[in-house]
């Protein structure tokens, strides 16, 4: 299998829910304008009901060059074989614009055993290597791990040579650096507001973290990043707000997305919050492309 460490993904790229609550025809003007601005990668989730594949290949119908990010198409949702026949479909209909991102997502089934489910997973996979032709032998599927804790971590540098983490701060970025070592390729997201009173970012910024304020595994990546029990519950401090979520102007949070880059990573993925449901984020994409994009 490919890794993802050769593809011209840029320095950042976009990650979005925006998608799940619009029309194809509004996803293809938005995706064609964002690829017209210089943008490299899309990262799409799963969540709300579009399936990871049915929506990758759209986009990638719609463009030319970007390359569009599962992030994540979930493990749970459906068998090995069928995540690489579609994969591979996609690597042999749009040669190095397809990364499968692969995570357990939402809440683990009781007696799930994450890291040995994704081995698992990846095992079934790999098995199918030999079983399934691939057409365009040079065009490889490429794949990233979500990964937070260090034995995840480990596990995607040694199966996928790459991974990506989900509502991080800039010391787990450092720490994932470290585990992955030099050579493996590292995509961080991070939520950003344009909003600049501290009241009303901090209110909209716990809104979107409340979820993952209380939820296990995610309380468990707080815990190890030497947040208190305080500063956990009750919505947040201040403190983990600010680092989970970057608020401000222009200029505050370009500044602290490079932060990442600073500490590690290779690729960082933009998530815009405090836009509604059915609206689009596209105004603020076009600021942080003229003030991320000439730098890559």
């Amino acid at each position: 299998m490919g890794g993802i460490e050769s593809l011209e993904l840029g320095r950042f790229g976009i990650y979005t829910f925006d998608f799940e609550y619009q029309s194809a025809a509004r996803m293809r003007e938005s995706v064609q304008e964002l690829e017209e601005q210089g943008w490299r990668a899309l990262w799409i989730p799963e969540l709300l009901g579009r399936d990871a594949f049915t929506h990758a290949g759209y986009l990638l119908s719609c463009t030319e060059r970007m390359s569009i990010v599962n992030g994540i198409a979930r493990i749970s949702s459906r068998e090995a074989r069928w995540a690489y026949g579609a994969a591979l479909l996609l690597a042999d209909a749009y040669p190095d614009r397809h990364v499968l991102g692969l995570g357990l997502g939402g809440k683990p089934e009781p007696g799930t055993k994450p890291l040995a489910a994704m081995a698992e997973y990846l095992d079934a996979m790999d098995a199918l290597a030999t079983e399934t032709p691939n057409p365009r032998p040079k065009a490889p599927m490429h794949r990233v791990l979500a990964a937070y804790g260090p034995r995840m971590l480990e596990l995607a540098r040694d199966r996928t040579g790459s991974a990506q983490t989900y509502h991080v701060n800039v010391q787990h970025t450092a720490q994932a650096r470290k585990i992955l070592g030099p050579d493996a390729f590292l995509a961080v997201e991070h939520a950003v507001l344009f909003e600049s009173d501290p009241g009303t970012a901090r209110a909209i910024a716990r809104a979107h973290l409340h979820d993952y304020l209380n939820t296990p595994y995610n309380i468990a990546k707080f815990r190890r990043l030497g947040y208190s029990e305080e500063e956990i519950t009750g919505g947040g401090s201040d403190r983990l707000v600010d680092d989970f979520v970057f608020w401000g102007d222009l200029d505050t949070i370009v500044g602290k997305l490079h932060s990442h880059v600073e500490a590690g990573a290779d690729h960082v993925a933009v998530q815009v919050i405090g836009i509604e449901p059915g609206q689009s984020a596209l105004p603020y994409w076009r600021r942080l492309g003229e003030a991320l994009l000439p730098a890559q």
